[in-house]
């Protein structure tokens, strides 16, 4: 019997170990470690087995490779930072939606991570610039890296600081973007292991019910967002009418929750009411 190929090799191992799509991963894999497939060397032959190795682990591929794609682009990404979601998306369409293209405007993204958010908005509206905040210095430098990668980093800026800490001027943010931990934390250990073992936890954890972020952002960000400047915020499931309540009851205005492809209320936007 002939001997089992590299690609067969990885896509049994993989299917015994019930990674879904077990191909499409196979060929990830050997794509990132041995370009030249079927022709391999034994230093890509043993590339391959360690990324094998840290799949069957559970290990996201993408913090494997090093990168996941997120809208029209894509973003380094590791240990440090929060996988980029497709369900997160969804805030990126809406708030296009909601910029002019042609006006000079001010973007601010709280927990700014890989920086998903804010660059794949900047990249869309050139007139555009933005602020990313992290309480992470990793996080805030895997962004930095990620606007440089994508050629805008004269156009945006990122600060290491807690939410509560951060001073910016009154009213001086057209929009504010936000996918704040808001997982409760005792449901953490019931996530997927892709997760909980491999997203760093300060991205997850949203306190003891899942919505001690949004208090805190509801504190303060009505007061830097511009008159008829909009806040986007991602939701967890079941939670979208809830956070729109925190929000409302500081003055904002609710313009609509939206949902995610999967048919779950995921986007929640409101609207700082310009004063007649």
């Amino acid at each position: 019997m002939a001997e089992k190929s590299l690609r067969e090799t990885l896509i049994n191992e993989l299917v015994e170990a019930g990674i879904p799509s077990p191909r499409l991963e196979a060929d990830i894999i050997l794509k990132h470690a041995a370009p030249s497939y079927p022709e391999t060397t034994p230093d890509e032959e043993k590339k391959a087995e360690e990324m094998l190795r840290r799949r069957l682990c559970r290990e996201p591929l993408d913090k494997i490779i090093g990168c996941r794609e997120f809208y029209k682009s894509y973003f380094k990404v590791n240990q440090n930072v929060l996988t980029p979601r497709p369900d997160t998306e969804i805030l990126v369409e809406k708030a296009l939606l909601l910029l002019p293209e042609e006006n000079s405007l001010q973007l601010l993204d709280l927990g700014v991570g890989t920086g998903c958010i804010l660059l794949s908005l900047l990249a869309e509206r050139k007139m555009a610039c933005g602020t990313g905040v992290d309480i992470s210095a990793a996080a805030a430098d895997i962004a930095a890296e990620n606007a440089r990668a994508l050629g805008l980093e004269s156009r945006c800026r990122f600060i290491v600081n807690d939410w509560n800490k951060t001073d910016f001027p009154p009213e001086s943010f057209d929009m504010i973007v936000s996918n704040p931990p808001y997982i409760p934390r005792a449901e953490i250990a019931l996530l997927d292991r892709e997760v909980r073992e491999y997203d760093p936890l300060i991205a997850l954890d949203g306190g003891e019910d899942g919505f001690a972020c949004y208090r805190q952002l509801a504190a303060f960000v009505p007061l830097i967002l511009k008159p008829g400047g909009y806040i986007l915020l991602e939701s967890g499931a079941g939670q979208a009418e809830q956070i729109a309540g925190i929000f409302t009851a500081t003055g904002l205005a609710l313009v609509e929750i939206a949902k995610d492809l999967a048919g779950i209320n995921r986007c929640v936007i409101l609207k700082k009411e310009v004063a007649k």
